[in-house]
C-alpha cells in the first residue's frame, strides 16, 4: 500500500511538473493577460513578502487562497493583473544585517555609520530573491515579476508620498495619539508582524495580590483583605479599584496564617486553587 501511494504520489508531481513546463514554455500567463485586453480590470498587488528571508509552509497557505481569487475573476472575464512586489523596509531586514555585522541596536548602528548600514541593507534586500520566485512557479501562483514593486525604489516611494498629500489635501490626515508596542532596543515602534516575529511560548508567573479592607473612613480593617488575581503584577503600581462580577459568587474565608488569623474574599470557585484543600471556615458565601 505504502509503495502504490509513493508511486500515486510521484505519478502527481510528474503530471504537475509537466503542466508547469507548458505554462512556462507556452507563456500562459501573459498570453491570458493578452486575451482580456480592453475588459473590466481588478487589481491585485501582491501583499510583499521580505525577500532577505526564506519562504515558508505559511506562505503556500496564503497564497493559494490569493491565486484563487485571481483565477476566479479572470474566469468571469475581468483582465487581472497580478503584479508582484517586494518588501525593502522594516525590521527584518535591518535585524538580519545586524547579526551579519555582529552589532545590536541602535547605538552601534549609528556607530557603525547609518548611510554604511543602510547600504548593508540593500545588499541584503534580494538575498531568496530566487527562492520566492521558484516557490510561486512551483505552486502555481502567477504574478508578474517583470514589473514588480520594490518599497525602497524612488518610484514607488514617491507614490506613497503623493498618496498622503491627497489624502492631506482632503483633511483626511490627522494628528493624534495611538497606542502601539515599542522596543526600546530598536528605538522604534513595532508591527503586529514585528512582535509576532519574536513570539514565544514561556512560562510566566502569576500573582495574588491581597487588598486591604477600608471601613467608611476610610481607614484600613485589620485582617481582612480581597484576593485578587493578575499575571501582568508590574501593571498594580497604576491600579485604582477592584472588579467584581455580577454572575460569580464570592465567599469570605477565615482561616489563622502564621497564628494571625485572617478573613479572606475571593471567588468561591476559587477557594480551592488558591488556598489549598484545607482552606480553613468558609464563613460567608
Amino acid at each position: 500500500m505504502a509503495f502504490r501511494e509513493d508511486l500515486v504520489k510521484r505519478k502527481q508531481e510528474d503530471l504537475e511538473r509537466e503542466i508547469l513546463d507548458a505554462w512556462r514554455r507556452e507563456d500562459i500567463f501573459h498570453r491570458c493577460m493578452d486575451a482580456r485586453a480592453g475588459a473590466p480590470s481588478f487589481a491585485f498587488y501582491e501583499g510583499p513578502p521580505t525577500a532577505n528571508g526564506k519562504p515558508g509552509i505559511h506562505h503556500v497557505f496564503s497564497r493559494t487562497i490569493k491565486d484563487t481569487v485571481c483565477r476566479f475573476h479572470h474566469m468571469r472575464g475581468r483582465l487581472v493583473r497580478r503584479k508582484a512586489g517586494w518588501d525593502t523596509h522594516g525590521l527584518p531586514v535591518e535585524l538580519e544585517v545586524e547579526k551579519q555585522l555582529g552589532i545590536s541596536g541602535k547605538p552601534q548602528i549609528e556607530e557603525f555609520g547609518i548611510a554604511r548600514f543602510n547600504e548593508k541593507c540593500r545588499e541584503n534586500i534580494f538575498t531568496y530573491k530566487e527562492e520566492w520566485e521558484r516557490l510561486s512557479e512551483r505552486i502555481g501562483f502567477w504574478l508578474d515579476y517583470e514589473d514588480a514593486y520594490i518599497t525602497c525604489s524612488n518610484e514607488y516611494i514617491e507614490s506613497v508620498w503623493w498618496i498622503l498629500k491627497r489624502f492631506f489635501d482632503e483633511g483626511l490626515i490627522y494628528r493624534g495619539h495611538k497606542i502601539l508596542p515599542y522596543c526600546a532596543r530598536c528605538g522604534t515602534g513595532l508591527s503586529s508582524h514585528e512582535v509576532a516575529l519574536g513570539y514565544k511560548e514561556v512560562e510566566d508567573p502569576s500573582a495574588t495580590v491581597r487588598f486591604p479592607l477600608l471601613d467608611e473612613k476610610g481607614e484600613v480593617v485589620p485582617g481582612t483583605f480581597f484576593l485578587a488575581w493578575t499575571t501582568t503584577p508590574w501593571t498594580l503600581l497604576s491600579n485604582v479599584a477592584l472588579a467584581v462580577h455580577p454572575d460569580i459568587e464570592y465567599a469570605l474565608v477565615r482561616r489563622v496564617e502564621e497564628g494571625k488569623e485572617e478573613r479572606l474574599w475571593l471567588a468561591r470557585e476559587r477557594i480551592a486553587a488558591v488556598l489549598g484543600e484545607e482552606p480553613g471556615e468558609i464563613a460567608r458565601g
